[in-house]
């Protein structure tokens, strides 16, 4: 298991890093204990946080409306919730997408 992924009863809770104004959306991989994703929004009146919310929505084929920051909405340091009845197909595809 990883450091930056927890399996819940509701889904997955995730620790992310965030790197804004970056050059594309992109998950880097772990990074100390979070997942390091890039961002080409910058960080100002909540664009990285909404940016956030839709690129994990994309990636994991999942409603916007599914993923939640928990906690760290003014802070690179960010928790997600991702709310899913099948975290280990989420846990498998973040696995895949790190182990570059």
């Amino acid at each position: 298991m990883s450091d930056f992924l927890t399996i819940r009863p509701d889904g997955v809770l995730l620790q992310i890093l965030v790197q804004p104004r970056a050059s594309k959306n992109e998950i880097v991989g772990p990074q100390e204990g979070e997942l390091k994703v890039r961002l080409t929004s910058p960080p100002v009146e909540g664009a990285a946080n909404e940016l956030c919310r839709q690129f994990f929505a994309k990636q994991l084929r999942l409603p916007k409306r599914d993923i939640t920051i928990v906690s760290g909405e003014k802070s690179r340091h960010k928790r997600l919730c991702i709310k899913t009845d099948q975290p280990k197909a989420v846990r498998d595809f973040l696995l895949n997408r790190t182990s570059k």
